[in-house]
């Protein structure tokens, strides 16, 4: 109970400095903005210096009247400006003490989610239900619902409108500046957030399955790439103004890979930005289906990917809600291969475009992609994907819409070594690993029939396995063509055929 007062407590004091202090653009926070915005726009808002404004959104009306006067600047600058304008703005408690309130919020909240997390250390190893079922908070109840509104929420302000957040942003400028030697921007703030919900929900990971080594060694894996490949050496090649690259990101995952200004970066970039295109095109056409051939889906959805791995940590408590019915399967196909053909076709179009030099669809590629930004990486994959683990289960963007895991269930339905094999004859038909398969896979109709599981949504997680009383499934790895079998009363029937045609 400490812990739980703890986490809401600094809950409490994060979500609560986004209301504290005053906003002034005195001539130092004009120069704090420059780095960002243009001079010319600059001199626009010096009728405004000085001036003390107690509401954000006062302010930021002020600037968008000034800043924009003749309608030139374009929406995505013009959030560009807003947000550090009005970051340099902040007067206050926020502004003069980040470092306090940081530990005050973030700090806090982490330790008192390892004092609600530890305890669970000492208690019998083994998955338990604990009337999951009737909570409030992982079974869509008024708590769920509150939780999946608040991380709804966050995430709509971080993509579109990160100005209303600067205050939030300004708590982790000392870790910023300490790391690369920069002001955080919004997309800092979310790594931090991150990659320490990864970590400390992967304690709990350890606590809950501490029965197997499968699950200690793969949240574990998620964690290292996490904090190590998503994290820190991207941040460690900003510090030394390197070109940046989450080096585990494969495309079409990485949907911006080929866009222009990427590739200009890579090869602008000297050797090791050569490099890192390379290893990206290595990555998505090589190493991919080749691991997927051996592996199945598993070795990246479940212990690389940084989606699966929030997903497998901050989403395990809502695993269970994951849509069983026939239906969320049919949907499941058509939406996801839609979101890989939406993938493949705007790749070739920006291959196309900066080959041709812009000849051939001009402007249309980057409309193209805008839409596929917002309506994929940020609306299906962000908001939807994550801010609706509380009421629809924690892999919605893994199951119906992520691309890269389009393809690599195509080479797993189809060729992989991977498979979930049975033992009919044991099951008892408890139903705990449909329960909590969180890809909506109904297990137990093929436990019951002792059919292996070969399917394309599989993410290999084996919790289904964990959670097995008696032993059912097992994990392993075979030769394609051994991979699917029938059930034994199907082959006793067609020898009763061939019989009775004798």
């Amino acid at each position: 109970m400490i812990g739980l007062i703890l986490f809401i407590i600094g809950l409490a004091v994060f979500t609560g400095s986004l209301f504290i202090g005053q906003y002034r653009l005195s001539p130092a926070a004009l120069e704090a903005a420059s780095a960002k915005v243009p001079a010319e726009r600059l001199e626009k808002l010096r009728p405004l210096e000085g001036r003390v404004y107690d509401s954000k959104f006062d302010l930021l009306e002020a600037i968008e009247s000034h800043i924009n006067d003749d309608g030139a600047v374009q929406p995505y600058q013009l959030g560009v400006y807003k947000l550090w304008l009005l970051k340099a703005a902040v007067i206050g408690p926020v502004r003069e003490h980040p470092l306090g309130f940081f530990f005050a919020s973030v700090v806090l909240a982490v330790v008192g989610a390892l004092i609600f997390i530890l305890p669970g250390f000492r208690e019998l190893p083994g998955i338990k239900h604990n009337h999951i079922f009737f909570s409030s908070a992982m079974h869509r109840g008024a708590i769920g619902i509150l939780l999946g509104t608040y991380l709804i929420g966050f995430y709509m302000l971080l993509y579109w409108w990160p100005e209303y957040i600067v205050n939030l942003i300004i708590l982790l400028d000392p870790l910023s500046h300490f790391l690369r030697q920069a002001p955080a921007d919004q997309w800092f703030l979310y790594g931090v957030l991150y990659t320490i919900t990864i970590i400390v929900m992967g304690i709990r990971m350890f606590s809950k399955y501490r029965h197997s080594r499968y699950h200690l060694v793969r949240t574990a894996s998620v964690i290292f790439f996490q904090l190590g490949f998503a994290f820190l050496i991207p941040t460690m090649m900003e510090r030394f103004s390197l070109p940046s690259m989450d080096l585990k990101n494969a495309w079409p995952l990485d949907y911006t890979l080929f866009t222009d200004w990427r590739l200009d970066t890579f090869l602008s970039g000297g050797t090791l930005g050569t490099l890192m295109l390379i290893w990206g095109v290595i990555l998505a056409l090589v190493v991919v289906p080749l691991m997927t051939y051996r592996f199945g889906k598993r070795w990246y959805c479940s212990w690389v990917c940084g989606c699966g791995g929030l997903a497998e940590t901050l989403g395990d408590p809502f695993r269970q809600l994951s849509d069983k019915s026939l239906r969320a399967w049919k949907i499941e196909r058509w939406l996801i291969h839609s979101v890989l053909i939406f993938a493949v076709v705007m790749t070739l179009m920006q291959i196309a475009n900066y080959l041709s030099g812009g000849a051939i669809f001009s402007n249309y590629t980057w409309r193209v992609n805008q839409a596929y930004s917002f309506m994929i990486g940020a609306v299906f994959a962000g908001v939807v994907g994550t801010g609706f683990y509380p009421l629809m289960g924690n892999r919605v963007w893994c199951r119906f819409g992520c691309p890269l895991a389009a393809i690599m269930g195509i080479v797993q339905k189809f060729k992989s070594h991977f498979v979930i094999t049975t033992n009919g004859g044991q099951c008892i038909s408890c139903g705990n690993c449909s329960t909590y398969c969180e890809m909506g896979i109904d297990v137990r109709w093929y436990a019951q029939r002792g059919q292996n599981i070969v399917r394309a949504s599989c993410v290999g997680c084996g919790v289904c396995a964990a959670v097995c009383p008696r032993g059912v499934l097992r994990l392993e790895n075979t030769t394609p063509g051994e991979r699917y079998n029938v059930p034994l009363d199907d082959v006793l029937n067609a020898e009763f055929e061939v019989r009775n045609a004798e």
